[in-house]
């Protein structure tokens, strides 16, 4: 293979006309991993055999897959995701060699589809962060500069992306994981609607956030991937029933008659650079036929606050499981004490990290007793105003749109002693997670020093097809993705 950006339709098309194999493919990227990623540490593991085999699989099988959408691409799942015999760990030392006896079905969909998993990609301990420092396998570095985070907590996800390591990544998102690292590391992420794609296989952290998405490098891939993995799953309670997209009617994209909102209070104070490129995107975007309307969304800046009482409540829950009985790691007990419950709070001392910890007792802290009317309910309660707000505006547009950050990437350990000012980061995206509605982050340029910045969409519940339309008119004139990070090995 040549070195060159293969988009997913590029790469199937080839395997499908017998350019190349599958096994080539594989055999490029995974020599692309192994050359790269020492540098940026993206993966916990890689598949190299398993890869291998399943792309031979994939040339004898060729002439009977043809049709299969995702025919020989290469994927990489972050180590949230469930994928039969191989490791999942979640970056969690509590996890430690955790092999699951099946596949999430995101994963038999991608297979099912002809796909290829190279590896699983490093990830903030549970998914709880938003700079993928927080991890057992410790930090991934984003390919556009070594001493910046890649942003979390799909940093590894997003680093192997944008260094071309994968041409895809599915990841999760629960405040914004997939979104913010896509900005930060110049790709295109997208967040579905709630229920959208089966969470099932997915190592929960805040069940009523949680949501699994593809991470590409054009809006098109993200789209293709994205028609592979939605869909009603019986093992999701919470799935739905949608139609399926036709992807040959959302490309290309067309802007014109689009009603774009803006909600303008609440981007004072972000970054130069970054309202710089927001401003020029949505120039670009009515120049292309959309218009600009500002909208109010009174209760936005209570998005924070209310995230972190419910996300940490719910993982406090979640998370009981992980007590050394069942499964994974369990810590070592000293002679003069092996009851029960020592064995308990050793293996949770042990097993899990900082943040990890700080979120547990934050959200047992907000769901006990005495407590739990004026934390958690409360929570709840201006939750809903939050949704309200954001269905009163979509009565008068057709899309929201904000930077997805209020600034580029930081360096790596800048938040580390003040967890708070990492949390502020998530404002602008905390809120689709809350309301359940599609957000995607598409590349918006750069700022002075040469780091990527993001545009984020928002559209109605199952309004995905707005997303891909309007992202893809966008990316027409402005095919930031082009750009390669100046990778050093």
């Amino acid at each position: 293979m040549t070195e060159r950006d293969w988009t997913v339709t590029e790469l199937r098309d080839a395997v499908v006309s017998g350019e190349t194999t599958a096994a080539d493919i594989c055999d490029h990227f995974l020599r692309r991993i192994a050359t790269v990623d020492p540098h940026l540490n993206a993966f916990t593991a890689v598949l190299a055999d398993t890869a291998r085999a399943r792309a031979e699989d994939v040339d004898r099988h060729r002439d009977v897959w043809r049709d299969r959408p995702l025919l020989g691409v290469p994927i990489a799942v972050k180590d949230v995701i469930c994928t039969r015999g191989t490791p999942t760990t979640g970056a969690s030392r509590i996890l430690a060699g955790f092999c699951p006896p099946y596949d999430a079905t995101v994963v038999s969909r991608l297979h099912d589809a002809g796909a290829v998993i190279v590896g699983k990609t490093n990830c903030d301990e549970f998914a709880m962060g938003s700079s993928t420092e927080h991890s057992a396998y410790g930090p991934t570095r984003n390919p556009w500069a070594n001493d910046h985070t890649p942003g979390g907590s799909s940093g590894g996800a997003a680093a192997a992306v944008a260094a071309r390591l994968v041409p895809v990544s599915i990841a999760s998102d629960t405040g914004g994981s997939i979104r913010q690292p896509a900005a930060f590391c110049g790709i295109v992420g997208l967040k579905p609607t709630y229920g959208r794609v089966s969470r099932y296989g997915l190592l929960a952290f805040a069940s009523s956030l949680d949501q699994i998405g593809p991470m590409a490098l054009t809006v098109a891939d993200t789209a293709a991937v994205f028609q592979v993995i939605e869909g009603k799953d019986p093992c999701d309670a919470t799935s739905a029933s949608c139609g399926v997209l036709d992807l040959s009617t959302l490309f290309p994209g067309e802007a014109d008659g689009v009603r774009i909102g803006v909600p303008r209070t609440i981007l004072e104070g972000i970054d130069d650079d970054v309202r710089y490129a927001f401003d020029t995107a949505l120039d670009t975007l009515t120049q292309r036929g959309a218009t600009v309307h500002d909208i109010e969304l009174p209760h936005i800046d209570y998005g924070i606050p209310v995230y972190y009482l419910i996300a940490p409540a719910e993982a406090s829950s979640n998370l009981a499981r992980y007590d050394g009985v069942r499964y994974g790691f369990r810590a070592t007990l000293d002679t003069d004490d092996t009851s029960l419950q020592a064995m308990y709070e050793r293996t949770r001392e042990e097993g899990f990290g900082t943040e990890v910890k700080r979120r547990i007792m934050l959200g047992t802290y907000a769901l006990s007793a005495g407590y739990y009317d004026a934390y958690y309910v409360k929570a709840q309660r201006v939750r809903s105003l939050i949704k309200t707000d954001y269905d009163r505006a979509f009565q008068e547009v057709d899309t929201i749109a904000m930077p997805t950050t209020p600034t580029p990437a930081f360096r790596i350990g800048e938040h580390l002693d003040d967890p708070l000012a990492m949390y502020l980061g998530d404002i602008f995206t905390v809120s689709a997670n809350l309301t359940g509605l599609p957000a995607i982050s598409v590349p918006a340029g750069f700022t002075a020093s040469r780091l990527p910045v993001g545009l984020q969409l928002m559209s109605r519940p199952f309004d995905e097809a707005t997303l891909f339309r309007l992202a893809d008119a966008y990316e027409q004139d402005a095919p930031w993705w082009r750009e390669s990070p100046p990778i050093t090995t």
